[in-house]
């Protein structure tokens, strides 16, 4: 393995050195050096190419686990994991930062922007008035190619004027919200649910119509209140949840 593609840790630095693992672990996956699918080298081979001890090398295997990037099968080795996004206790951040953060490459399609009107659910969330318009924000997610999942995006219009122009945002809607309009989340509430996917998003997901999958609803605020609901399919095969729960 050439070490182009990654640094060992360096103990001068302020990181912990099972941190400094893991991102040169990630950054080994993000260069394609060690592909989708691919068994990563066993454990004793690890220490020696970052030069840890076992215990600090397994404290960054788990983390990377719990985050989805790695799948550790017992009896066999560990392996990079297919497009998945895993869900539990993490960081507000946005689809691109999280895709990004698990080493995928991310991809979206635009399948809808305009004005709309808010209906009851939409209102509710955004403590608006129904009726009130809308920006919508209809994307296809994909990671490594793959569709992960369809967003749909409603902000109050009141919060964003002049959104639709010059057009529909490239990359993270939450950096243009920043950039145009000072807007940065601090919190976000979301409800899962499980339901069947319809004909067309199934379509779009590449999945049979009537399959399983999770919907997710996020409201989003910031200091002055929400200012996002968006409701997202996720295929139930590239989507993952998973809760610590402590006494």
């Amino acid at each position: 393995m050439s070490q182009a593609t990654y640094s060992q840790p360096d103990r001068r630095r302020p990181e912990p050195l099972w941190y400094q693992v893991e991102e040169a672990i990630r950054t080994i996956v993000k260069s394609g050096e060690w592909p989708t699918g691919s068994q990563i080298p066993a454990e004793d081979r690890l220490c020696i190419m970052f030069g840890v001890s076992r215990i600090t090398l397994r404290h960054a295997l788990r983390n990377l686990e719990e985050q989805g990037l790695l799948r550790r099968e017992h009896g066999r080795g560990t392996f990079v994991r297919s497009a998945k996004l895993v869900a539990g206790t993490r960081e507000l951040t946005s689809f691109t930062q999280e895709m990004g953060n698990l080493g995928l490459v991310v991809g979206s399609r635009l399948l809808d922007f305009g004005l709309t009107t808010a209906d009851a659910a939409a209102a509710a969330a955004l403590e608006i008035e129904e009726g009130e318009p809308v920006v919508r924000i209809r994307r296809l997610r994909l990671g490594n190619d793959a569709p992960i999942g369809i967003q749909t995006a409603q902000l109050p219009v009141a919060r964003v004027p002049d959104f639709l122009e010059p057009g529909p945002p490239e990359g993270s809607l939450y950096e243009a919200l920043s950039r145009r309009y000072g807007i940065n989340p601090v919190e976000a509430r979301e409800i899962y649910r499980v339901a069947s996917v319809g004909a067309e998003d199934a379509a779009l997901l590449d999945l049979p119509a009537g399959t399983p999958a999770f919907v997710v609803e996020r409201i989003t605020t910031d200091e002055r209140g929400p200012f996002e609901f968006t409701v997202s399919v996720m295929r139930g095969d590239r989507y993952e949840i998973r809760s610590t729960l402590r006494s």
